[in-house]
């Protein structure tokens, strides 16, 4: 019996679904040894303002402390909104892919991938398929929700319909843009049926 083709919505998961920032900042405040009232709220890629490039070691072994040693992929905040957004997407018979690039670092996937999957489960977000990838564009998603602005450039690029979840590194990007996940869920919902409309 052939199987039934579901839309399937990309969703990356630091900055969209879990607060990266917000998680981040106390830990990266301890690494620095900083107060953390110090590290400004409003970053950009890279965390420049955080001055994490001059620290030694850099940013890379700040995000190794924050994972290995602070469980950082298992504690971070859900952005507000997001796990109710996905159970109701999902109750609508969408299927979410997670899309996530937190394998960028060697030699400690299997700490990042049990966190990550602890953190989804923990929060009750309902999903099919988990993707440890950089290149997003390969799992085949109808609608994709990205707050990296090289990422949405890069589906864009390949004309791939995608949703800027909007933060203070993306503000540059053009519209569609989902400000919450309320904004999410509407957004997703109508691409749902404009596919639904073409098949």
């Amino acid at each position: 019996m052939p199987t039934v083709r579901r839309f399937v919505l990309g969703v990356d998961l630091d900055g969209v679904c879990a607060d990266f920032y917000r998680g981040l900042r106390p830990i990266a405040a301890e690494w620095l040894g900083v107060d953390v009232a110090t590290l400004s709220e409003r970053v950009s890629w890279g965390l420049p303002e955080w001055k994490i490039d001059k620290a030694p070691g850099g940013y890379e072994a700040l995000h190794r402390f924050a994972v290995t040693q602070r469980d950082l992929f298992k504690i971070l905040p859900p952005m507000p909104g997001a796990p109710a957004a996905l159970r109701q997407l999902s109750a609508a018979d969408i299927r979410i892919r997670v899309i996530t690039h937190r394998f960028f670092i060697k030699f400690f996937h299997q700490i990042a991938a049990r966190q990550t999957i602890e953190w989804l489960d923990y929060h009750d977000i309902p999903y099919w398929d988990l993707c440890f990838m950089q290149e997003k564009a390969a799992v085949g998603a109808d609608i994709y929700i990205e707050d990296s602005p090289a990422n949405v450039e890069r589906l864009r690029a390949e004309e791939l319909a995608t949703i800027v979840f909007t933060n203070s590194t993306n503000e540059h990007l053009l519209p569609p843009r989902a400000n919450t996940w309320a904004d999410v869920v509407e957004l997703v919902l109508e691409a749902k049926r404009e596919w639904e409309r073409k098949r």
